[in-house]
């Protein structure tokens, strides 16, 4: 990470996740930062995205350590228990819907209320997400997964709507949705088609880290797959 100030903090959410620890731990073994800190719901202190004073306080914690130039969040829902992806509307329920805009949308949205304002105003800061390219509305042809689409859509729009405020107080800030492509995990891995490339943990969060490298403000707002190609909204 050449492009961000060597004496600040980075930070990244759903760290015990396998996108989220292999980018924690890509971003120390780089040694880039002066600070990398793990969140998620088992660390100290913990933070859950269904609970907003959880996130404001780990956004304040960090801060504390110093300034705040990446947040690079690797969290999402696409399975947990009952819920699995609806194949038709017949298998739409209000718990699943709730669950997925919980932690694909609304929980990202709470970050960002929390972590962009505490961003220092000069120089390059930037905020990541994890969407999904089947959250884009104009590529989806092939329909089902209702509650995860519908909910990564959402995510799209709070990121672009964040971005235009943000960058009113924040020149030169940066941020954006980004696809990170079909990974070896607990969240994709199960639903991996035959033939279709699934890549580890550390080649994805590589990729993401190379490509948050290189953005700059033009590309703030944007949806990219972890080549830097622009996805349809």
């Amino acid at each position: 990470m050449k492009t961000f100030d060597r004496d600040s903090i980075a930070v990244v959410i759903g760290a015990n996740g396998a996108i989220g620890s292999a980018i924690a731990g890509l971003l120390e073994a780089a040694a880039t930062f002066r600070s990398v800190i793990r969140f998620s719901r088992r660390s100290v202190p913990a933070l859950d995205l269904t609970d907003e004073a959880s996130i404001a306080a780990a956004a304040q914690h960090a801060v504390n350590a110093g300034q705040v130039r990446l947040v690079v969040d690797a969290t999402g829902l696409l399975h947990q228990g009952g819920i699995q992806p609806e194949k038709a509307l017949c298998a739409l329920s209000i718990e699943a819907m709730e669950a997925n805009f919980r932690i694909n949308a609304m929980g990202p949205a709470l970050l960002m209320k929390h972590f962009l304002k505490r961003m220092p105003r000069e120089g390059k800061v930037a905020f990541a997400t994890l969407s999904a390219k089947v959250g884009s509305i104009g590529d989806n042809r092939l329909g089902g997964w209702y509650s995860y689409r519908a909910s990564k859509a959402a995510l799209n729009q709070f990121v672009r709507t964040a971005a235009i405020e943000w960058s009113r107080t924040h020149r030169q800030s940066i941020c954006v949705a980004l696809h990170p492509g079909t990974v070896e995990s607990g969240l994709s891995g199960p639903f991996a088609k035959s033939g279709l490339t699934v890549q580890q943990p550390d080649e994805s969060a590589a990729a993401i880290l190379a490509l948050i490298d290189r953005l700059t403000p033009e590309d703030t707002g944007s949806f990219l797959d972890r080549s830097g190609e622009r996805l349809p909204w």
